[in-house]
């Protein structure tokens, strides 16, 4: 039987719970005095009065009515606490801590250890005496990152891929950790409300105490990336400037990764100074794109590794002018911005859900069972509670379309007019036709012997060389934008080529210069796919100081690359294969003698 503590300090303990009433019931947690001194006991008994009050009432009522606090000193170095039984253990060097606080700070760590870890304990005989209310809620588990199995009878995916910006690694071994880990900020941290909002009203909610944001940072942090331009910047963005957001499917091609097309979702944000309307649809400068991908650049996912997990997911916020140059310009692929019928507030939540992913979360990139469709089922299903009752999970972009169709999620109606769909922009065309017809000026003017700008755009640059000098004027505009278009898709090819020979685990060691080059090249240093690489202290949301320092760390990043490019653009290439190298030389060379021509022509025009 363990010992209790002395008699007068249960009638202290009994008299002060009288004197505040339930807010402080320091008589729930009783104390082993085995081998403690009479000032070890008052300390152990301040700390108990110290913690408790600052728990909910339902949390203090939720206990069981037998716990004991025990310290010891023989519970391994790295154990902070652990609940055996009715039986709290916490180590004996937290004792001496908290022995000396009337010595430090208020704010000293060695006190923080001392509460979080009583705290932690108290949060795991809580969780079990209430049938882990908590670790086993599926709505905990969404957000805390134990995501759904797109597949129903696998469950709950076993990894938790919410990895950066963590407070705490330990919450990532199991949910119950995570809860204990999760009631220590939410009790202790006052600015945990703000870093991880959803989280802190779901506790809030459950423990039936008040949730404020008062004191965080405006907006939603997200690193705003444009690689046409060669920038990237910190955008807070507000949800209420956001007017709806789009289901966008591009649509498949040939290609074995992309036949199913591609899913994002299209931020319709509405330009400063117009209010909220129907009319933000023709703001698309400042439309935004929410798009899982591997690396900042990518489009498809291609090969082996893209089967076997090989490479990462992330989620990045794209121009959508970019998403557009990507897809009907390079890959030939038309875009359908399907709007999502949402509420504003549930607009707002998902944007939170997304904020959090893109600072916290990477995961593993699998063609079937974790590609873009299943990651933006995912994000839509946490981010969305009305949509998590709904059966709309599916391995292909196509398949979670019609579902959100069929839930009457998603408006494709505006899709059946095909002038008005792309005149409002739900419909960007593929820019194929408009090859075909510039092919059509060049080969009427040229008398070329190919029948189709695919046919042209197959022969080697040397072939399509011979025919360049000869051009009219109009020939040679034609023949420009159709050379453009070779050299971007030769470039998308080159990328995944150098991506499968040295981006892999079995990389040769004495390529790091190519390996940089390669992620220059990609719009991906590290810090684009990894916006938390800019701010390592800290957890969750970024906050306001945090935000200075990510958007000044991404200026200086951006004017380095800026001053490497060319440097990093030729160490690139020395390490493409000898033909591909030549490929797109020849293309380079063949630009440069069509803007001779054009040049030429032009003078002579107007001499």
């Amino acid at each position: 039987m363990h010992a209790r503590r002395p008699r007068g300090r249960r009638i202290a303990a009994l008299l002060l719970w009288a004197w505040l009433g339930p807010a402080a019931t320091a008589a729930a947690l009783e104390i082993d005095a085995t081998n403690l001194a009479p000032d070890d006991v008052a300390a152990t008994q301040a700390l108990v009065d110290d913690v408790l009050p600052r728990l909910p009432a339902m949390w203090r009522d939720g206990l069981p009515s037998d716990l004991v606090l025990q310290w010891r000193a023989d519970l391994p170095a790295h154990v902070a606490g652990r609940r055996v039984g009715n039986r709290i253990l916490l180590p004996r060097h937290l004792l001496h801590a908290w022995t000396t606080r009337e010595a430090v700070s208020p704010d000293d760590a060695f006190l923080s250890d001392v509460r979080e870890a009583l705290v932690h304990e108290l949060a795991h005989s809580y969780d079990r005496a209430q049938g882990n209310v908590l670790s086993d809620d599926p709505r905990l588990r969404d957000l805390a990152g134990w995501q759904r199995s797109v597949f129903p009878l696998a469950g709950r995916r076993s990894r938790n891929d919410f990895t950066a910006r963590t407070p705490d690694a330990y919450e990532l071994e199991r949910p119950s950790e995570f809860v204990a880990v999760n009631l220590e900020h939410f009790l202790l941290d006052p600015g945990y409300g703000c870093r991880r909002p959803a989280l802190y009203r779901h506790f809030a909610a459950h423990f039936d105490v008040p949730a404020t944001d008062d004191g965080c940072a405006s907006g939603m942090p997200f690193l705003d990336v444009d690689t046409e331009a060669g920038d990237a910047a910190l955008l807070a963005l507000d949800p209420s400037r956001v007017y709806a957001i789009d289901y966008l499917l591009a649509e498949g091609n040939t290609q074995a990764m992309s036949r199913w097309g591609h899913s994002m979702l299209r931020l319709v944000i509405c330009a400063p100074g117009r209010a909220p309307g129907p009319d933000c649809r023709f703001d698309l400068a400042h439309h935004r794109v929410l798009s899982f991908r591997a690396f900042v650049g990518d489009v498809q996912i291609s090969g082996w590794r893209g089967l076997t997990g090989s490479y990462p997911s992330r989620l990045f916020l794209l121009p959508l002018d970019q998403v557009i140059e990507e897809y009907t310009r390079v890959e030939l692929r038309g875009l359908q911005s399907i709007p999502l019928r949402l509420q504003q507030d549930e607009v707002a939540s998902l944007l939170e859900r997304a904020a959090q992913l893109h600072w916290s979360y990477d995961g593993r990139y699998y063609f079937i069972s974790n590609n873009c469709a299943v990651e933006t089922w995912k994000l839509l299903h946490d981010g969305v509670p009305r949509l998590a009752g709904e059966s709309l999970a599916s391995i292909t972009p196509t398949g979670l379309l019609r579902k959100l169709e069929r839930h009457g999620i998603a408006d494709a109606s505006v899709l059946d007019d095909p002038e008005d769909a792309k005149r409002l922009g739900h419909y960007f065309e593929p820019m194929s036709a408009r090859y075909e017809s510039l092919f059509a000026v060049a080969r009427e003017s040229l008398a070329l012997p190919q029948q189709d700008v695919q046919a042209w755009l197959t022969l080697s640059p040397t072939e399509r060389a011979a025919w360049l000098p000869h051009a009219d004027l109009r020939a040679s505009a034609a023949l420009l934008v159709l050379e453009t278009a070779a050299q971007r898709r030769q470039q998308l090819l080159l990328r995944d080529e150098l991506k499968r020979r040295y981006l892999s685990r079995d990389a040769p060691a004495d390529i790091d210069h190519a390996l940089q080059a390669l992620r220059t090249w990609l719009g991906d240093t590290g810090f684009v796919s990894r916006p938390s690489e800019l701010v390592p202290e800290g957890y969750g949301l970024p906050q306001a100081e945090e935000r200075e320092r990510i958007a000044d760390e991404a200026r200086v990043r951006v004017a380095r690359l800026r001053e490497q490019d060319g440097v990093l653009r030729e160490e690139l290439e020395r390490w493409l294969p000898a033909d591909q190298r030549e490929v797109l030389q020849g293309i380079e060379a063949n630009l440069e003698t069509i803007g001779a021509r054009l040049r030429a022509l032009d003078a002579a025009g107007s001499s």
